[in-house]
């Protein structure tokens, strides 16, 4: 079996990019060799990347999961971001991980590159019910109809407001949940107070270039068609959600101060921007409540869904994944270490822990979303009333959002694709193109992207 130890060569880039599609690396096994079964013994040492055990949710899950895969197997977190250039290098040389944690929107990617194995025999082999995860998670990991990861959390957004801001102009959370656009940009201007470089309270932040997607799909446009082949980024209706968002920042003076007095918020501190009424409402991810409960529980916040103009929940999710890099030589304790990650039983097991260490802390429990849909339903019973309004629609709103989610469909252009539409909205954001300029040069960078990259795919 592998060595024990992880080494990270240094390779010139263009040696770690020549890789292909095959899917079977340069070392290891391959992986119509490996046998996946739930009852064989395994041995041999996972050195998993990219995964840290730093809280309870993790420490339990991974507990059940070295149960699951017995004695004979050693378990290595090499913990940080995962860092794909060096992941394709480690491949290249016949040393990669046994394991990665990687971003669902990385999966695409990694999957067009040969980087890692599709997962089909994986699933089959050790029972994996794939129904059990959340529609958009799956068809995140899914390219070219081939699943290529586990995926796992789901993050979505919420609206936060401050409600004595709210109160004081008059308004309530309808105004700045994104279900009336016109609503929105006047609670912009009616919220803030200051101009240019003396702003004192931000009136709403739209979060771009970040949210743009959520935007755009409130609208009616997706980004990508669903085969993840054909980039939409110029749909009117695109253009029409770009124009928008950024304008919500125009009407309070421009993006720039807005950035520039958001980026000195303290965030995660006492004096956030709730507690010390700098902010008039934003949309932001759900684990955001857990911040704000815990470090300034007196702060008065109202909470909602995002909202599309036809007044329906939605959420732009993100989350996580397992793949087995190419190479791997343990790729059956690969895969049912992935499988106990992910299950409902080992999601309840660590959902439980954190309910017994909130409830020493005096906090309440606010759920938990873990790409599961059976464990969020059973984790979901769990959630009592905190005793405060506010804080319980939190949780509602947070819940109701992961029932109405999209993400955008895997591609072998990922990043590519993201970084044209990322580009384009910070174009707009600083006043160097209009929206419909910025999007037609991101459509035609991000179509060019895609063509060569399924080109490379399907050879």
């Amino acid at each position: 079996m592998k060595k024990s130890t992880l080494r990270w060569p240094i390779i010139a880039v263009a040696g770690a990019l020549v890789l292909t599609s095959c899917a079977t690396g340069t070392g290891g096994q391959n992986d119509d060799d490996v046998d996946y079964d739930p009852d064989a013994e395994l041995s041999g040492t996972i050195n998993v990347l990219g995964f840290g055990a730093g809280d309870e949710i993790a420490t339990t899950r991974v507990d059940v999961a070295e149960e699951a895969l017995g004695d004979d197997v050693s378990v290595k977190l090499v913990e940080g971001d995962l860092d794909i250039q060096q992941l394709l290098s480690s491949i290249a040389a016949g040393d990669p991980p046994e394991l990665i944690y990687a971003n669902r929107d990385q999966i695409g990617s990694l999957a067009a590159r040969g980087a890692i194995l599709p997962l089909e025999r994986c699933i089959d082999g050790e029972g994996i019910d794939t129904d059990q995860f959340v529609d958009s998670a799956l068809e995140q990991v899914t390219l070219d109809g081939k699943i290529y990861g586990i995926p796992e959390f789901n993050v979505v957004q919420l609206t936060m407001a401050n409600t004595s801001l709210l109160q004081a102009a008059g308004l309530g959370i309808d105004s700045v949940n994104g279900s009336d656009w016109a609503k929105v940009t006047a609670a912009a201007t009616a919220l803030l107070q200051g101009s240019g470089d003396e702003i004192s309270v931000i009136g709403v932040d739209s979060k771009m270039p970040e949210f743009f997607p959520l935007w755009a799909k409130a609208n009616g446009a997706d980004l990508v068609s669903d085969d993840g082949r054909t980039a939409n980024l110029n749909d009117p209706k695109a253009v029409e959600a770009l124009d928008f968002a950024v304008n919500v920042y125009n009407v309070q003076g421009g993006f720039a101060p807005i950035k520039a007095f958001r980026d000195s918020a303290d965030f995660f501190g006492a004096e956030n921007q709730y507690a010390s009424n700098e902010l008039g409402s934003m949309w932001m991810e759900q684990w955001y409540v857990n911040v704000l409960n815990d470090v300034s529980p007196d702060a008065t916040i109202s909470f909602d869904t995002f909202r599309t103009p036809e007044g329906e929940p939605l959420a732009f999710a993100s989350g996580s994944a397992w793949a087995i890099p190419a190479g791997s030589e343990t790729a059956a304790a690969s895969c049912r270490f992935a499988k106990a990650m992910t299950a409902t039983d080992t999601w309840m097991e660590a959902a439980n822990a954190r309910v017994d260490l909130r409830a020493e802390e005096g906090k309440p429990f606010t759920g938990l979303l873990t790409g599961n849909e059976d464990a969020d339903a059973a984790i979901q019973e769990l959630v009592t009333s905190s005793g405060s309004a506010q804080w319980d629609s939190a949780v509602e709103a947070t819940y109701l959002a992961n029932e109405n989610t999209f993400s955008l469909p895997a591609n072998p252009a990922d990043a590519e694709f993201k970084k044209a539409w990322q580009d384009a909205a910070n174009e707009v954001l600083t006043g160097d193109a209009t929206a419909q300029e910025a999007l037609d040069k991101a459509q035609d960078e991000a179509q060019d992207a895609l063509d060569e990259a399924w080109a490379k795919f399907e050879e």
